[in-house]
Formats: structure tokens, C-alpha cells, sequence
């Protein structure tokens, strides 16, 4: 640092006047220096012109005055406090179809979708608004007195389970505290009650706590499942990784076995058609292949959980992708889908597929959920806007990093993470958008692992930005459309990712209506792709097959491309793993192997390689055949896993 200043102010003499100079090599105090110094640091740091006032924008210390509106009325706050399957969300749910008006609030699109179905059906007129659709049940476009939406719309009603989400608690912050409402049904587990009581004291407001008891027993088995052959009917295998979620439905299917399959990336519609296949007690299909999304409320008539592994990627407070062991919270939610209330199940299980991760699980089960002590918050456009004003020759990526670098919180609140803000900020920096267009835009909710949604975000900037509206036909030409039913797993995977693209049409159409003006055509089409989706997925393991035969020699069919944005941290970092000396492994059975070096790096402990070494084992004193499936599936977690 000493080094950089000297040499800036060695430039910075070098501008001065032949008087000046004589000055400054005279004799005389350090001191001297300082105002130099300080002309070139405020060019170099604007800021340093208008520190306070930045500090003033970006205190975050008392967010219950932002919204004075709701601080204006008193109002009631009921939390509904339970595990899974309590009754606590149908509870709330009754009051709030009981009222003369309200909104509901989830953290999916499906849930929004679902309790819209159950108002209307109910006889009570229900409107849908989410990021990419609004649907009004008045054939005149009427608004009703009840809405059923996505967290980040705002609503009066409340699912408070992801508050301190490190990418999206300030919605649920700003729902709770800013909602004018005389009424508001908090659910969520008992380790919130403290935090949201506390947080309402802040607002001079009190909290009622009903407390609520699991309707049906749950409880975990003495032993794992250990082989796909012992599955049984009502059987949910949850994985955290597509490749595993192929891999394991194809190993069903190649056991005379019909299964369903439910993944993040699918369409809501898709979503729906597989858990109603499952679900149906006339379908041949009686087991589930899934990720995590079954923990979020999806209504499913499951027997036992699954766990085919028990470490899922997390990004942590810095933004940073890490796998870890999944936490007490996640696996209880998890856990709770087994035998709900008022399906065939009466009872529900849980065990692990490998036997050395039962014990973990049951440890994970046994402790006590960590309280909430933390709210998200985030940078509002208002506040980036005072921001610019200021710095007017800042770039967006760069006013958030000093917005943040500056922002005071209290202990009760952090400032949620922005990698994917930044993402997109610096994506589209080089096109020409006033700020509050660009701000918009890097709020779009697009998954930026998919190239062709990254590359689809940048045209559509670039569209805009010459005032070209977005039309029908320009959408169509963008995405190839019409298209076709997948031949494989990159084909479903691409359909997947244009789906994203026609949703980010329609979220955008919403906030610049003149600039994308065929948002009904496009949402006609795109349930026209839903459709398709659903025909690739009911034939996944025909899809999954076809990529094996088109596979080179020497590659995993099912790995995903490269994919754009940042990694701060390689994937290889799992918390919790044993060293390579400390495994127990022998060096000379593992060298050079790839074995050894997946236990090197963290990517597999001793244990689980054992386990792995025995399975394959047993699969070849059976058929051959098995050890081809045994080597694709211990292929495709290792794949999975170095994503």
C-alpha cells in the first residue's frame, strides 16, 4: 500500500508547477503533503466527497421504519409453530379463507398455485400473482378480495421458514415487518418464535404463538435400504443432484419398476403431473425420485423417505458454493413428507440407501434445530438510486460493493448476499440503460448456471436498450420455436432451460409492459413446452438410455456442460471430511487410483468408499450386467459431486 501512494503522489507531483515543486523539496513538515494526497484520493474515491451522506442511505439499522404505513395500524400477528404435517399451514389457511380479504405467501410457485386452486374450489374468488404470471379469476380482469403469491410479491400472509435465507430472507423481512394488515398468520418451526417475537417488539407489536403437535408418527428405521431391489411402494428416494436422480430412475426401470421423478428445474406443470402420477393409487407407478423441492410443501402420498446421500451444495453468508452435511432443519422438513395426514400412509419411515449413513441421519434427527437469530436485508433501488446520485460515474456492480462496504446493521439483521445481483450487473455493464432499468434487470430471478438463459438475459438487455420492443415473433426466432420432444437428456435439459427463458419474458413483462408486449403468447407457448417437458420426463430412462448410446467412450453421458458465472469456491471443499492420512485407507490399495484421490480431495470419505467397493462387488458375483450399472452410478456421483 506505502509503495502505491508513494507512487501516486510522485505522478501527482510531477503535474505541479515548477514553484510548487521548489516548495515541496525545501525543507518542511510531512504534513505538507496531505492536501495532494487528498485531491488524488477523491479522485480515485469519489465517495470520500460525500461519506456521510452515504453512510445516512445505507443504515439499515431500524428497518421497521421504512415502512411507516404499516407501523400506522396495530396490527395482530399469529404464528402457527409446528413440525411438518402439524396442521399448522391448514390452520392459518382456514382463517385466512375465512376473512373478508388477504393475501397468502409462499416460497414456490407451486404453492401459490396450489392454494389458488384450493380458494377458488373452496367458492372463495382468489387471484394468482407470481414473478411471471397473473391470473384473474374475473372474466373483466377484476382484482379479487384474496391473492395467492410468491414471497418476493409481497403478501399479508406469511411462511416465515426462510428468513434467514442468505439470498432470499429480505423478502420474507420485508413481508413481515412492512405488510399493512390488521391480521397476520406467521407458520413456520418453534425455532422461530423467539426471533419473530423479538422482532415484533421492535415494531411495539405482539405476538400470538399456537403451537401445534405432528398429526401421524414418524420414525426412523434400524436399517438402510442398501439396494434398489428392496424398494416398496410408497418408497421417496431424494437425491441433491440431477446425475443421481438419472442414474437411480434408470436403475428402477432396468428392474421391471415405473417410478416419477420431481427436480428443481422442472416446470411447475411437469411438477405437478409426476406428483399426481404418484399419487394416484390406479397408476402402475408407486415410487418417487427426487431432490430437496419435496421438502417445500408439496402434498405427496409417501411411505418412506430415502436419503441416497446426506450432503447437498450450500452457499454460505459469504456466497461461497460449498457442499456440507445436510442440517437438522432440512432433514426434519425432509423427513416430514412421510406418511402425511389424510393420505394412504398412516405412518411414515425413514432410513438412509447406504448403511454407513444411517447412524449420521439419525444423529442429524436427534439435535436441536438451531434457533433463527438473523433477518435478511437488501439494497432497495430507491437507496442505489440516492447512491448514484452522488456517484453518478459508478457502475451498478460498484455502487452495491460500496453500498454494502458502508451499510450498519444490528445484531438481528445481515445484508443478503448479491453474487447474483453482481452476476448480472456485470453481464450487461457494457449496455447502454438508465439505472433504474438496469436495476430491474439484475433482479430478474434467472438460474445462471444455464448458457443459453445467460445468453437469452443478454439479448433481451441489448433488445431493449435500442427501444426495439420484444415481440412474439423475435421470442420465437430466439428460442427455435416451435420444438420438439427430447431425444435425450441434453435435449430435456435444453427444453428445461427455454423454459427459464420464456419465464424471464413474462417476469419482465410485468415491470416493462410496452417493451414486452405479447406476454399472453408467450405464456401459450410455453405451456405448449410444459407439455413437451412432460412427455420427456414420463420417458426419462428411454431419454437416459439414448445419451449412454450416444456417449464417447470415456465420458459421463449425464455430466452437465461447463456453465457460465463465478465459483469463488470449488465444490471439492465439504465441511466435515476427513483427511487422506487420517481415513484408515491404505496408500498401496488406493494408489494412484481414483479412489485415492477422490478421498485425497474430500470428495469421498473411507467409509462411503468402502461401501461403494462392496456394493460393486456384490453387483459383479451376481450378473455382469450389474457391474456396468454399479460403475455408471458410482460414475455419475462422483460426476455430480465435482459440479
Amino acid at each position: 500500500m506505502n509503495q502505491v501512494i508513494e507512487s501516486n503522489c510522485e505522478l501527482e507531483l510531477n503535474t505541479l508547477s515548477t514553484d510548487e515543486c521548489v516548495c515541496l523539496c525545501s525543507p518542511g513538515h510531512i504534513d505538507d503533503l496531505y492536501p495532494y494526497f487528498m485531491r488524488h484520493a477523491k479522485q480515485i474515491f469519489p465517495m470520500l466527497d460525500c461519506m456521510e451522506d452515504l453512510r445516512k442511505i445505507s443504515d439499515l439499522r431500524v428497518p421497521a421504519n421504512w415502512y411507516p404505513e404499516a407501523r400506522a395500524i396495530h396490527r395482530k400477528v399469529i404464528f402457527h409453530a409446528g413440525p411438518t404435517n402439524s396442521g399448522k399451514t391448514h390452520h392459518a389457511i382456514q382463517r385466512y379463507l375465512a376473512a373478508k380479504s388477504g393475501v397468502y405467501c409462499g416460497p414456490l410457485k407451486l404453492l401459490a398455485h396450489e392454494i389458488f386452486e384450493k380458494s377458488n374450489t373452496a367458492g372463495v374468488p382468489c387471484d394468482l400473482v407470481t414473478g411471471e404470471e397473473r391470473t384473474f379469476v374475473d372474466a373483466e380482469g377484476r382484482q379479487a378480495e384474496h391473492v395467492a403469491c410468491t414471497i418476493e410479491m409481497c403478501s399479508y400472509w406469511v411462511h416465515i421458514q426462510m428468513i434467514r435465507d442468505f439470498s432470499r430472507g429480505w423478502a420474507w423481512t420485508r413481508a413481515l415487518l412492512g405488510l399493512c394488515a390488521e391480521e397476520i398468520h406467521v407458520c413456520g418451526e418453534p425455532a422461530a418464535i423467539n426471533f419473530v417475537t423479538e422482532l415484533m417488539y421492535t415494531t411495539g407489536e405482539e405476538v400470538e404463538v399456537r403451537n401445534y403437535k405432528r398429526l401421524t408418527p414418524c420414525s426412523i428405521l434400524d436399517r438402510a435400504v442398501e439396494s434398489l431391489d428392496n424398494l416398496r411402494p410408497g418408497d421417496c428416494i431424494v437425491c441433491f443432484s440431477k446425475n443421481d436422480i438419472y442414474s437411480i430412475s434408470r436403475q428402477i426401470e432396468i428392474r421391471g419398476l415405473e417410478c416419477a421423478v420431481i427436480y428443481g428445474s422442472l416446470p411447475p406443470g411437469t411438477k405437478l403431473s409426476q406428483a399426481k402420477k404418484f399419487n394416484d393409487p390406479e397408476d402402475p407407478c408407486k415410487i418417487l425420485v427426487a431432490t430437496d423441492a419435496i421438502g417445500m410443501g408439496l402434498n405427496l402420498s409417501i411411505k418412506r423417505i430415502i436419503f441416497n446421500s446426506l450432503v447437498k451444495p450450500n452457499i454460505n453468508e459469504k456466497g461461497e458454493k460449498e457442499l456440507d452435511t445436510i442440517s437438522t432443519s432440512q432433514a426434519l422438513q425432509i423427513a416430514g413428507r412421510a406418511g402425511r395426514f389424510s393420505s394412504i400412509f398412516k405412518e411414515g419411515e425413514v432410513t438412509t440407501m447406504h448403511r454407513d449413513d444411517l447412524p449420521i441421519l439419525k444423529e442429524i434427527l436427534s439435535r436441536t434445530v438451531h434457533a433463527i437469530e438473523i433477518a435478511g436485508l437488501h439494497p432497495t433501488s430507491e437507496q442505489i438510486e440516492m447512491f448514484a446520485y452522488h456517484l453518478p460515474d459508478a457502475t451498478l456492480s460498484n455502487l452495491i460493493d460500496i453500498f454494502v462496504s458502508l451499510s450498519q446493521v444490528d445484531g438481528m439483521y445481515f445484508v443478503c448476499n448479491i453474487d447474483d445481483f453482481k452476476f448480472l450487473a456485470d453481464m450487461i455493464q457494457h449496455i447502454p440503460l438508465n439505472l433504474r432499468s438496469r436495476y430491474v434487470f439484475c433482479t430478474a430471478p434467472i438460474n445462471k448456471k444455464q448458457p443459453f438463459v445467460c445468453t437469452s438475459f443478454l439479448k433481451f438487455a441489448r433488445q431493449f436498450s435500442r427501444d426495439e420492443p420484444l415481440t412474439f415473433d423475435w421470442v420465437c426466432r430466439l428460442v427455435s420455436w416451435p420444438l420438439v420432444p427430447p431425444k435425450n437428456i441434453k435435449d430435456l435439459v435444453h427444453l428445461e432451460a427455454v423454459h427459464d427463458v420464456l419465464d424471464l419474458y413474462l417476469w419482465l413483462s410485468y415491470r416493462f409492459m410496452d417493451m414486452f408486449p405479447d406476454a399472453n403468447r408467450v405464456r401459450e407457448i410455453q405451456q405448449e413446452l410444459d407439455s413437451i417437458i412432460q412427455l420427456g420426463v414420463r420417458n426419462i430412462t428411454r431419454l437416459i438410455r439414448a445419451t449412454e448410446t450416444s456417449a464417447t467412450p470415456g465420458t459421463d453421458p449425464l455430466s452437465n456442460q461447463r456453465r457460465p458465472g463465478p465459483s469463488p469456491v470449488s465444490p471439492r471443499k465439504v465441511r466435515g471430511a476427513p483427511k487422506a492420512q487420517d481415513s484408515g485407507v491404505e496408500a498401496g490399495q488406493l494408489d494412484k487410483s481414483l479412489g485415492s484421490r477422490l478421498v485425497q480431495e474430500g470428495l469421498l470419505t473411507p467409509d462411503l468408499l468402502r461401501q461403494l467397493q462392496k456394493e460393486w462387488s456384490k453387483e459383479h458375483r451376481q450378473e455382469e450386467v450389474g457391474v456396468k450399472l454399479v460403475a455408471e452410478t458410482l460414475n455419475n456421483k462422483i460426476k455430480g459431486k465435482k459440479k
